[in-house]
């Protein structure tokens, strides 16, 4: 059995670990694999308030958030407190219920729990998928683990400077739905015209000067996709209102969607946030990224990984993403096309088989591929 542990505390560590699972069950058709949010499944109520107060932390209150990010470098945070005993208590049930033959975590704080479990006899080997790039907190590291699994060179490199055996890290990718492996169906990619996915995470009043800022182009025959997922409750109001004032077509509002690998490659260009989860998909789909928020602190190595490489753009206010919109639409999108080629050599959309096949390598299994 492989237990993979994760925490819904922004959506990078989640989509790592789903897709890993995934992954591990292409790979062991007939391996148990089990993926857990060990915070949630411990204190579920606890875990709840956390997450709550994380999302209006990152979203209104983004320098209450980083003074919160920093101090978590404080080891003794993350050390052996009585704050833990219901986590460790969950982590030592799971252990006994399991016997996991390997742990993976997406979460940094479960290689802190299992160094401070008095019995180590039930621990397995533990593989750490990091989801920070270029910018690594570090609790990563302040804890053991096996293995480190990290997105890119760049990071690979910042953990060794935090004092990680180079042999002790493998480059593999972010984990991303092995669907953007597959090829993008023909009528997908022959849709007539210009498409902006448009993926919102700012304030309301953000958003609505936003969405004034793009609609030149879509008056111009530009069409506007927006998945707002999570967000909908909180925006349904703004989005409606703009909605109703443009014509039929002009624009489609999705709520929930299973289909984003589908979406983000079938656009010309995307406005997000700089999420760790959604940069690594919009590489693994080649589409070019308007960053249009960062987190402090925590998203900040994301950004200037894509912006660096020239396969996006970050900016300031809703007029500029407008702004940047019309450039890389401009002459056919020309500018857009270009960032497309940057991004074949840092395009990697099948991490999570990659980051499979290096966990697997810690334990003595068959990696012998589903028929």
């Amino acid at each position: 059995m492989i237990w993979v542990l994760t925490a819904g505390f922004g959506d990078g560590h989640n989509t790592a670990a789903r897709c890993v699972g995934e992954a591990l069950r292409r790979r062991l058709p007939h391996e148990s694999v089990v993926v857990t949010d060990l915070v949630s499944e411990a204190q579920p109520m606890v875990a709840e308030a956390l997450k709550s107060a994380y999302q209006v932390a990152i979203t209104h209150v983004p320098s209450a958030w980083r003074a919160v990010y920093r101090l978590l470098e404080n080891p003794k945070l993350a050390g052996d407190n009585w704050l833990q005993a219901p986590l460790k208590q969950a982590l030592v049930n799971g252990l006994e219920q399991h016997r996991p033959r390997l742990i993976i975590s997406t979460y940094p704080f479960y290689s802190h729990l299992l160094k401070a479990l008095p019995d180590k006899s039930l621990v397995p080997p533990l593989v750490t998928v990091v989801t920070d790039s270029t910018s690594v907190h570090p609790i990563w590291t302040s804890a053991p683990s096996d293995l480190y699994c990290v997105s890119d060179v760049e990071t690979e490199q910042v953990l060794q400077q935090q004092g990680v055996a180079a042999e002790q890290i493998r480059v593999t990718g972010f984990p991303v739905d092995l669907a953007f492996a597959a090829p993008l169906p023909d009528h997908a990619k022959a849709a007539p015209g210009q498409r902006i996915l448009y993926l919102p995470s700012t304030p309301a009043r953000t958003v609505a000067a936003t969405l004034e800022a793009l609609r030149p182009l879509l008056n111009e025959g530009v069409r506007l996709t927006i998945p707002a997922g999570r967000q909908w409750k909180r925006l349904y109001h703004t989005l409606r209102r703009f909605d109703d004032t443009l014509r039929p077509g002009q624009m489609t509002l999705i709520g929930w969607t299973q289909d984003m690998p589908h979406l983000l490659r079938s656009h010309d260009v995307i406005i997000c946030k700089a999420g760790g989860a959604i940069l690594h998909e919009v590489l693994a789909a080649r589409t070019p990224a308007v960053i249009d928020y960062v987190v402090p602190g925590q998203e900040e190595g994301n950004a200037a990984y894509l912006v660096s490489r020239d396969c996006g753009v970050r900016t300031q206010t809703p007029q500029e993403t407008g702004s940047e919109v019309r450039r890389l639409l401009a002459d056919g999108g020309a500018v857009a096309r270009r960032m497309q080629e940057n991004m074949i050599p840092v395009s990697v959309p099948d991490a999570a088989l990659r980051t499979a096949d290096a966990a697997l390598e810690m334990v003595s299994v068959s990696k012998k591929p589903a028929p």
